[in-house]
């Protein structure tokens, strides 16, 4: 059994999720963790001094939980893989496929180096980019639960950004970086392509 496992990371509305989605639904054998999953409840995300939640944090994830969901997977991927059968969009184990892959897509991916540095397990990292006037009229267009406060982009979301990815440069190398203003179909095809190349070399390797 061989594996291959994808980051795919990005600034929030920059497109990694429906690039991640659109890679799960194109690749067999593949499953999708989703760092959105593993925040901690609003009741216990701190403040800063502007009333500002600090939801662009390591501190705002339950990174341990996300951890042991990546070992999992890790330790046999293709029993991980049937135990999402019911909402995974493949169905059934292609008996042909012996690439397993694992995509983690998130935000703060890179940055996470406690215990076992996540980034360090990568085979292939991607990073979705976008402007800031593009970031902040998408960011303003969703719905979140609890609501962005006014000033919350300027005040907290575009900063932290900022800071995040200069900690990510400073630690990470081999990371592609893709421009998430290019059409999701022209996303994907490249994407989609680079890691199939990886599959066939996994899959000739003795």
């Amino acid at each position: 059994m061989k594996t291959l496992m994808v980051g795919v990371g990005g600034m929030t509305n920059g497109g990694k999720s429906t690039l991640s989605k659109s890679l799960h639904e194109q690749i067999h054998n593949s499953c999708i963790i989703a760092q959105d999953s593993f925040f901690k409840d609003d009741s216990v995300v701190p403040v800063d001094s502007n009333g500002f939640k600090q939801y662009d944090t390591l501190d705002a994830l339950h990174m341990d939980k996300m951890m042991s969901e990546v070992e999992s997977w890790q330790r046999d991927p293709e029993s991980f893989l049937r135990g999402r059968r019911l909402t995974s969009v493949h169905t059934a184990l292609s008996v042909n496929e012996e690439v397993f892959v694992l995509i983690v897509e998130g935000f703060l991916i890179y940055n996470y180096r406690y215990t076992k540095p996540l980034n360090e397990l990568f085979d292939k990292r991607y990073f979705m980019e976008i402007p800031y006037d593009v970031c902040k009229m998408r960011r303003s267009s969703r719905v979140y639960t609890p609501p962005d406060p006014p000033g919350y982009f300027d005040g907290h979301v575009w900063p932290m950004y900022l800071k995040n990815h200069q900690e990510m440069e400073s630690m990470v190398s081999g990371i592609v970086f893709l421009d998430g203003l290019k059409s999701k179909e022209e996303l994907l095809s490249a994407v989609y392509k680079d890691i199939g190349q990886e599959i066939k070399r996994l899959r000739e390797k003795d």
